[in-house]
Order: structure tokens, then sequence, then C-alpha cells
């Protein structure tokens, strides 16, 4: 059964070796994903389907995220927090099934868990501004079971 939790905390923990130790998507899956998530198959799927689509959409996301840092530079945010909220955009866009509720809620822990002690707030806050963004844009599809708003005539 996929824990999605900590797959996405390999997939954090990869993202990081990516980014600050220049290391490939391939070499940190080998490293890093398949050393923490063991058996859970999907959960390496998951982590390195978030790993790669993050990696491969970074220009994309800190375009996003600049929108919405006032008076700030994406290269000067934390980089844990810049991950995460990159992961979290990933994950509005590219996965169907992840309420974005329960996407936000996740960057929130992740950010509290591995970043500084107003990481949570500040990932909220931005996350909020960039899925209003996104959504009025139309780029947000949800699909499957409790996704799919409905309107009552």
């Amino acid at each position: 059964m996929i824990n999605r939790r900590k797959a996405r905390e390999a997939a954090l923990r990869s993202i990081y070796a990516i980014e600050v130790g220049g290391n490939t998507p391939a070499e940190v899956s080998q490293e890093i994903v398949k050393v923490l998530l063991l058996d859970d198959r999907d959960g390496v799927k998951f982590a390195n389907e978030v790993i790669v689509q993050t990696n491969n959409h970074e220009a994309e996301y800190d375009t996003l995220i600049s929108k919405h840092i006032k008076n700030w530079e994406v290269s000067r945010l934390a980089t844990l927090d810049k991950l995460i909220l990159r992961m979290a955009i990933t994950e509005f866009l590219y996965f169907e099934e992840i309420p974005t509720k329960v996407t936000i809620n996740e960057a929130i822990e992740l950010a509290k868990s591995y970043s500084t002690r107003k990481s949570g707030t500040f990932v909220n806050g931005i996350l909020d501004a960039i899925l209003t963004d996104l959504t009025d844009e139309g780029r947000i599809v949800k699909k499957g079971r409790g996704l799919i708003e409905t309107s009552r005539s």
C-alpha cells in the first residue's frame, strides 16, 4: 500500500539532492527513493513522478512563485521552502487524483518538519495564491471520486 507522506518525504530529499548536490534524478531514485521506500513500488513510482515533473518544470514553477512573493526573489527563498512549493505545484497540475487541499496540507506538514518555524504559514499563503491563479486559468483538473464538484440545479 502506498504511503504518500513517506513518498513525498523521499521526493523532497531527492529534489534537494538534485538542487544542492547536483545529482541526477536517476541517481536519487536509486540512492534515496528506493532506499527509503523499500518494497513500496507504488510509493517509489509516485515519488519518482513527483521528482521528474518537479525537475522538468522548475523554471515555470519559479515564475508562478515569484508572482506571489512581494519584494523578494525566488533565488533568495529558503531552499526547502522553494522545493516544497515546486512539489506542491507539480501535484496541483499533474496528479489529477490528489485533491488540492490534501496537497496543501501535506506541503505545510513538510515545511513544518523540514524547514523553518514560519515556513508552514509561508507555504500555505503562497500555495493558496498560486492555486487561485491556476484555477482561474482553468489549469486545475481533478478527477475521481470526491474530486469533481457538482452544482445543484
